[in-house]
């Protein structure tokens, strides 16, 4: 385990599952997975095609099977934080609908990765509540919840060891173990095709961020909350990047916001931005109609 993290146990039944939070930061990861990894286990074949169209399957049967109700995205109500009397978010009520990238924007220190942490509850609100897809996310399991609602921070973060050992973690930790044709279509998929048996250590920047993503979709989330993804990556990396998430988000419709501070980042993918000030809403609509009037 790197320096300055440490592993929480939480035990539900026959399952495990480990919590991974580096203590002086904001970086966090969560690993948890389905229950029923092993059902592809003799059905995806080796070939690149059918690696990507049996993990789509595959991805789209948890979709369903996780949400019954029909799906309307998160949705925030008042949502608020204060902390020794100061307002680190104040009454924002947002919606982000699935298939949408929403860009979170504004100066430093203005809330912007306050409001993503109180997405998924690494953060707890003070007042006001989430709902994902109509369901008070309070009802979730903190675990279960972390799984549905995936994070990407602005580091990778990546555990010691292989690409694959840092893919596999999270379903591990449910008891399920990923075979080697979910590895590859996961890993073909960010654009990693053969990475499975390299050393971490030995990765890029913008490969590291990848094999992050990868392992976030691992847990086949039905949400991606990403904290300046890019923002230590050279041009030619983070647009790479940019068109990974754009290509993820609309084939799964998945929900997504991002927190960025580069503009021209929002207008290039988000289909609508929201800027925030002082922990305040200010304005929320298309990414070009918003960010062009402030």
């Amino acid at each position: 385990m790197r320096e300055g993290m440490r592993d929480v146990g939480y035990t539900e039944g026959k399952s495990t599952i480990i919590e991974f939070q580096q203590v002086d930061s904001s970086s966090y990861f969560y690993g948890a997975a389905y229950n029923n990894g092993d059902e592809l286990q003799n059905q995806v074949t080796c070939s690149s095609l059918g690696n990507r169209a049996k993990l789509r399957e595959f991805m789209d049967n948890k979709t369903r099977s996780d949400l019954a109700a029909v799906p309307t995205g998160i949705e925030t109500e008042h949502l608020s934080r204060t902390v020794l009397d100061r307002a680190l978010v104040s009454d924002i009520s947002v919606q982000v609908r699935p298939g949408e990238i929403l860009a979170v924007v504004g100066p430093s220190g203005a809330g912007k990765s306050s409001f993503l942490r109180l997405l998924n509850r690494l953060d707890e609100p003070t007042r006001g509540t989430v709902r994902l897809n109509g369901q008070d996310y309070r009802e979730f399991p903190a675990q279960e919840l972390r799984r549905r609602v995936g994070m990407v921070m602005q580091s990778a973060y990546l555990f010691p060891g292989t690409v694959a050992t840092n893919v596999r973690f999270g379903p591990q930790q449910r008891g399920e173990r990923l075979s080697s044709e979910q590895i590859a279509a996961l890993l073909e998929r960010v654009g990693l095709p053969g990475y499975h048996e390299r050393d971490v250590s030995n990765l890029s920047g913008g490969e590291a961020q990848r094999v992050s993503l990868a392992r976030t979709l691992a847990n086949a989330p039905v949400a991606l909350l990403l904290d300046e993804p890019t923002s230590a990556l050279d041009e030619d990396s983070s647009r790479a990047i940019e068109e990974l998430l754009l290509g993820i988000v609309h084939e799964r419709q998945i929900i997504c916001a991002i927190v960025t501070h580069n503009t021209s980042q929002a207008h290039r993918i988000a289909d609508r931005a929201m800027i925030i000030e002082k922990g305040k809403l200010v304005s929320i609509g298309p990414t070009k109609e918003v960010l062009d009037a402030h």
